[in-house]
């Protein structure tokens, strides 16, 4: 880990394969999930095994022939998250996927403990549900890729598209106690790609007490680790953001707690950014 809550994206050239990011669980120090971004080129192979874990693949990119024992399947389509809505395949403990690449392909990969018993299922962009939330510049774009009454047993994944100079994950909200059914405790990646390379964004990580009050600037494929507390999001200006959220922790359900100082701002939004959606199936 490079910063307690950051993990900065490797430097891969463009016709490199490889990890592109990635930690375990134990190397980010805490309890449930382990990430990771692979880059396949065309004809490359890779072998997954889930043993007593949960999994999920997330195609950011390209196309992949994947099989996971009902035969062999073509996965993916969309060049890069900006062109277009996601393929996502679930796998829970003691499966496998063998994967193909067809072109250049971008899969994120998060994986929690379990030996629950669901049944694998590919997740196409037909199944995903997509809209607006919040208001103003505070607008974005959510794609429920896996949602809680998904039948799995820890993972929750979600997609979001916030254009240039807006903010996101607005009002604040935190999600770092166990008091249902006020609020539930959960971790939360944050996955960045941000749509021009010149762009950023900008997260600010910070506690009621402000004993942690952090201003990350992130760029394309860093990763922050939201262990506790608010965790709001502005995108650089003329750049559109992009980040996938996986969460996992003591309950799968989006119950959340509102910083109080910011909730008015709520009352105050009379329409949606007019550039949205950025992305469509």
């Amino acid at each position: 880990m490079q910063q307690e809550n950051v993990v900065r994206a490797r430097n891969l050239a463009p016709g490199q394969g490889g990890e592109l990011v990635g930690f375990t669980r134990q190397q980010a120090g805490w309890e449930w999930m382990s990430f990771k971004v692979t880059r396949l080129l065309p004809g490359e192979e890779a072998q997954l095994r889930t043993g007593d874990e949960e999994m999920v693949l997330l195609w950011l990119g390209g196309v992949s022939v994947a099989d996971w024992g009902e035969g062999e399947q073509s996965v993916g389509g969309r060049a890069n998250v900006f062109e277009g809505l996601p393929w996502s395949l679930y796998l829970p403990a003691q499966h496998s996927v063998t994967l193909k690449a067809k072109s250049v392909c971008e899969i994120a990969e998060c994986r929690v403990p379990s030996t629950a018993r669901f049944a694998p299922r590919l997740i196409t962009p037909n199944d995903v549900v997509t809209g607006p939330r919040g208001g103003e510049n505070a607008s974005r774009q959510i794609v429920e890729v896996i949602a809680p009454d998904f039948p799995a047993d820890k993972l929750v994944v979600f997609e979001v598209y916030t254009p240039g100079g807006n903010w996101s994950s607005y009002p604040p909200h935190k999600h770092d106690e166990h008091k249902p059914p006020v609020e539930v405790d959960l971790d939360e990646i944050y996955y960045y790609r941000i749509k021009d390379p010149r762009g950023f964004a900008l997260q600010n990580l910070y506690r009621d007490d402000l004993s942690r009050d952090s201003l990350l600037k992130l760029r394309d494929g860093d990763v922050v680790l939201v262990r506790d507390g608010y965790h709001p999001v502005v995108a650089g200006p003329g750049y559109d953001v992009y980040y996938l959220n996986f969460l996992a922790g003591t309950a799968r359900t989006m119950t959340v707690t509102e910083d109080p100082q910011h909730v008015w701002l709520r009352s105050t939004w009379k329409q949606m950014d007019p550039r949205l959606p950025l992305v469509t199936g």
